[in-house]
């Protein structure tokens, strides 16, 4: 029988493995979820690779021989963070072709220190697509206001995006925008759009996170039991209520009149990807987010944490679009507490952005001390 995770594909819904490693390529483990039919595709972020070229001695020996060849430290990084994607890229191929391109993607992100720059984010995404040079890999740009230009026109130059650090619904509306612009560009010079795929990366468990803490430092101060009662009644809603709401918007914008005559030349829905779905307040169920936003055409990129979770016991049904009402009450109350759901999507995102940009500086510091170490 299929397990919760490959359940999950009867509801329409991709599992991407949010996690990519030497370890994981090595040992098997990539290509047992792959084969298995439980991970359909890969996504990686600066803080993926700092983790695995920091934390392991899996790289050292590239490391010592690129060093060696005289290479600094951030053409160490790309060396190898190619090299990895390059083969998850290979491994996911079959799903790839089987899915007719829906599935079998591997993301590699752009520099974090171009989320602010439009230009530099377009030079570096095709400079990426240049060296990967393979179908079913996906160039990651940030949902920054720099970036929903770039996204535009890497889609209108072919580019299959990943837009991530995607939190406030406005930001939505512009990153589907910008993709449609691209899509529209390609189709008036009568270029194909066929082959052109993207998601779109919601984040989700950090609203509770940050939503909460600000709970709960009303509750400290409440004045009543009534208030108490309400503010406690929101507490773990915000992240919910903030990915329903965005994918009522991906319905409603993917069934209007301007989709129309992209899908009559090819296009392809922007999916809206799940992000951040490991469950970080103990209280919660671990599967919270993962169970909560299955519904067709979705991605939920999840750690391995969370995949083996949901494997060993999580419930599948369509929830996504359950509760609209009560999602959008949800926002309303928060509103009505002081709490702006739209000013805390633009402050994770600056958060998000900021702490990608310093795991990949840190990555870099270390990686050159590790580099000066080998070689010594």
């Amino acid at each position: 029988m299929a397990n919760p995770l490959q359940r999950l594909a009867e509801y329409g819904q991709s599992v991407w493995y949010d996690n990519i490693s030497r370890a994981v390529l090595r040992d098997g483990s990539l290509a047992r979820l792959i084969s298995d039919g439980e991970v359909h595709g890969v996504t990686s972020n600066p803080s993926i690779f700092e983790k695995a070229i920091g934390g392991t001695s899996d790289y050292d020996a590239d490391i010592r021989r690129l060093k060696a060849e005289g290479k600094a430290a951030d053409a160490i990084y790309e060396s190898l963070a190619i090299g990895d994607i390059l083969a998850g890229a290979d491994l996911l191929r079959p799903v790839f072709d089987r899915t007719g391109g829906l599935d079998g993607y591997i993301s590699l992100e752009v520099a974090p220190a171009l989320a602010g720059d439009t230009r530099g984010t377009v030079r570096d995404a095709l400079r990426l697509r240049s060296l990967l040079a393979r179908p079913n890999v996906m160039i990651k740009i940030p949902a920054t206001p720099a970036g929903w230009p770039a996204i535009e026109e890497c889609t209108a130059e072919g580019l299959c995006i990943n837009v991530t650090m995607l939190f406030a619904l406005s930001h939505y509306d512009r990153v589907a925008d910008a993709y449609m612009r691209g899509l529209e560009r390609r189709v008036a010079r009568g270029q194909d759009i066929r082959g052109i795929r993207s998601v779109a990366s919601v984040f989700v468990s950090r609203f509770d996170v940050l939503v909460d803490g600000l709970l709960e430092k009303r509750l400290a101060s409440a004045a009543s039991e009534a208030e108490r009662a309400r503010l406690r009644a929101l507490l773990g809603r915000s992240a919910l209520a903030n990915a329903r709401l965005t994918y009522a918007r991906f319905r409603e914008i993917f069934a209007g009149p301007r989709w129309k005559p992209l899908a009559d030349a090819g296009g392809n829905l922007q999916r809206p990807l799940w992000a951040s779905t490991s469950t970080k307040n103990p209280a919660y169920r671990d599967v919270l987010y993962a169970e909560q936003l299955i519904g067709p055409d979705t991605v939920d990129t999840m750690p391995p944490q969370t995949i083996d979770a949901f494997r060993e016991h999580g419930e599948v049904l369509r929830t996504v679009d359950l509760g609209l009402p009560e999602a959008r009450q949800t926002i309303a109350d928060l509103r009505a507490v002081g709490i702006d759901i739209e000013e805390v999507g633009l402050q994770l995102q600056t958060e998000g952005v900021s702490r990608f940009a310093a795991d990949f500086a840190k990555m870099l510091r270390e990686l050159e001390e590790k580099a000066q170490r080998l070689a010594d």
